[in-house]
């Protein structure tokens, strides 16, 4: 049975329009009550909270303009906090930006200015430079960060070690220092350890291209360079290392003329700016480049062959005498140059760290010893200028003298001599020395000073004139203050104390007829335009007069030539010589007191006609014979003949006076 329908459920029809209906089928506008004009418009209700099980309501969003002023506040912030900082470092802080940014892209390298030859009168070098290399890294292109590679340092001192020989511990702990800019891993290394650097280089680059981008770069010599320089060469070793001296790790004259000179030989540095990335230069960018300027050459007066000559005899006669030391020195009596300056034991300037460290350094110039009977020249130089004595004046020579509170004696026991002032020098009588020179003064204060003034005149006490490093003056007390010994020991050269240099120059003043010529080491100079400029001239002191000179020359043959004579052993076949004999006592520079002998020997030839003056001293030998004559005169013979023939000094021909030695009383 069909169940009747509900009318109010039955849908109507919808009203043409569209528009919607109520229950009355009146659209819902029609039950709104008309609104008189002038009425006021009744409030719109505002939405309440929705009820249960009422219908959606409409949402109103708010207002965005206080979000849009917020955001534009913040963006404006950001914008002025750049803008600032965009001020700052293009306009306050530019210059220092820039100066940061160059010294990261910049590289300044040092061109290392090349030092001057030192070469001998002959042009033959006796130090020159070659070229070298510094290994240098910046250790902050081995950083990490930059390299990819934790152990960067570690692998890049692992390749360097093996050819730098220097101990890898060492080289990690320079090259792990990420702030360092610059650190020195080895000096003066030889071109062909720069290029082993250079090709372990390449071989890393090779495998940097053929690994995968992504990979690590195998390149750990990235920040490893070289500074180009010079390094100090000694070609003949040894030879005349006492006067050349050396040159430090620095590259400065550390001794000798490499010191004296160094501003002459050292030039200026000059300068090269490159750009760089990566550790690498950037061929395409602008370089700025100062060239360094050279150093001169610097001819040295020394002859090599002379210098040879000497320093051989030096040193087997050190060896041979057991001593501590000896020196020889060459002089030119015409013009002051001396040309050879050996010492025994030498040094190798190549092989400082070798050498040993009494042998550094220049004994012939630091060296103050007593000279002993050479120095009884000056005495004679006196009497004769002062015209108390002539070489034929008697003397009376007894076995010992009392003076002061002394016995003095010669150095042999003997009955009275009866010698003239030629035999007092011929035989080295230290009495008879005493007695001429007691007649310098009517008395014995006068005497001392007049003597003390002509020892000021050869040099002694006084500098040399080479103003050589470490060269001492000497020592000779005001007469005032020598004591009751000292006025007596030294007329016959002890109480006063020389160098080797200054009693060459004593007897090359004689030579040279009585004028004494400042010794000098200095022929001149050669500058980086090839222009040879002389050094200037010595200084010249009138001493004695040229008679008085000539006389003394011809007394001092006596020594060599006659029978009576202390020098028999410097004699030179065909030449005449003049020369005299030393044997001091030796104060011990470690303890200060006498111990042990100096043996000596200076003189000149040809006597007649001087041209070579050679003076040399032995100090405390210890076997043998500790004479002057028998130690020092056969080095004098044979370093004077080789220095004869070499300059091609001629005999004169000239046949030597005989002045007499002895007399016989009564006569």
């Amino acid at each position: 049975m069909t169940e009747p329908r509900d009318p109010r459920r039955v849908p109507r029809p919808a009203r043409r329009g569209g528009q919607p209906q109520n229950r009355t089928g009146r659209p819902p506008a029609a039950r709104r009550p008309a609104q008189r004009p002038g009425a006021p418009r009744p409030a719109a209700r505002r939405p309440g909270p929705a009820r249960p099980g009422s219908g959606p309501q409409a949402l109103r969003l708010g207002s965005p303009r206080p979000r849009l002023r917020l955001v534009s506040l913040g963006l404006t912030l950001i914008m002025l906090v750049f803008v600032v900082r965009l001020f700052q470092v293009q306009a306050v802080d530019a210059g220092a930006f820039a100066a940061r940014a160059n010294e990261n892209r910049y590289v300044p390298v040092k061109l290392a200015a090349e030092r001057g030859d030192l070469t001998d009168r002959n042009g033959v070098a006796l130090a020159t430079s070659v070229d070298a290399y510094d290994i240098t890294a910046d250790p902050s292109l081995l950083a990490p960060a930059k390299t990819k590679i934790p152990d960067a340092p570690q692998r890049a001192a692992a390749l360097l070690a093996p050819i730098l020989h220097v101990d890898k511990a060492a080289l990690t702990e320079k090259l792990d220092r990420p702030g360092s800019r610059y650190e020195l891993l080895a000096r003066q290394q030889a071109p062909q350890v720069w290029k082993r650097i250079k090709d372990l280089r390449k071989t890393l680059d090779a495998r940097a291209a053929a690994a995968p981008k992504s990979a690590p770069r195998p390149d750990v010599l990235v920040g490893i360079f070289a500074d180009k320089h010079s390094k100090r060469v000694y070609p003949n070793k040894d030879l005349a290392s006492g006067v050349l001296g050396f040159v430090n790790s620095l590259g400065k004259g550390g001794g000798g003329l490499e010191a004296r000179l160094d501003k002459q030989l050292a030039g200026k540095d000059g300068k090269l700016v490159y750009a760089q990335s990566g550790g690498r230069r950037v061929p395409t960018a602008a370089t700025q480049e100062h060239p360094a300027v050279p150093g001169a050459d610097m001819e040295l007066t020394l002859d090599r062959d002379i210098q040879w000559a000497a320093q051989q005899a030096i040193t087997e006669q050190v060896a041979k005498s057991g001593a501590d030391r000896g020196y020889v020195v060459v002089q030119d009596t015409r013009t002051g140059e001396i040309l050879a300056l050996a010492n025994a034991p030498a040094f190798d300037p190549n092989d400082i760290a070798g050498a040993a460290p009494e042998a550094l350094g220049n004994a012939a110039l630091s060296d103050a010893f007593e000279p002993g009977s050479t120095s009884k020249l000056m005495s004679m130089a006196a009497v004769l200028e002062e015209g108390v004595a002539t070489p034929s004046t008697r003397v009376t020579v007894p076995n010992r003298l009392h003076r002061g509170d002394r016995l003095f004696a010669d150095d042999v026991d003997h009955e009275t001599w009866h010698l003239t002032l030629n035999g007092v020098l011929a035989k080295s009588s230290n009495i008879g020395t005493i007695l001429a020179a007691g007649q310098l003064g009517r008395t014995q204060p006068e005497a001392n000073r007049v003597l003390y003034s002509y020892l000021r005149k050869f040099g002694i006490g006084r500098p040399t004139g080479l103003d050589f490093p470490g060269e001492t003056d000497g020592i000779l007390a005001q007469p005032q203050a020598w004591n009751t010994s000292q006025q007596y020991t030294i007329p016959f050269g002890q109480g006063l104390s020389l160098n080797a240099v200054q009693a060459a120059s004593v007897y090359s003043t004689i030579a040279n007829g009585g004028e004494r010529i400042a010794p000098t080491l200095v022929r001149g100079s050669t500058g980086p335009d090839g222009r040879f400029a002389p050094a200037p001239k010595p200084a010249r002191t009138r001493v004695v007069s040229q008679k008085t000179a000539r006389t003394l020359a011809t007394m001092l043959e006596s020594v060599v030539d006659d029978e009576e004579g202390t020098g028999a052993k410097a004699k030179i076949d065909g030449y005449r010589v003049g020369g005299k004999t030393g044997t001091s006592n030796r104060v011990d520079p470690k303890t200060g007191r006498y111990h042990g002998y100096t043996a000596s020997f200076a003189g000149f030839a040809p006597a007649d006609k001087p041209r070579i003056t050679v003076y040399c001293a032995v100090q405390n030998p210890t076997k043998g014979s500790y004479f002057g004559g028998q130690v020092c005169g056969p080095i004098y013979q044979q370093v004077m003949a080789f220095a004869l023939k070499t300059l091609q000094v001629p005999p004169t021909g000239a046949k030597p006076p005989r002045l007499p030695v002895t007399f016989r009383p009564g006569q």
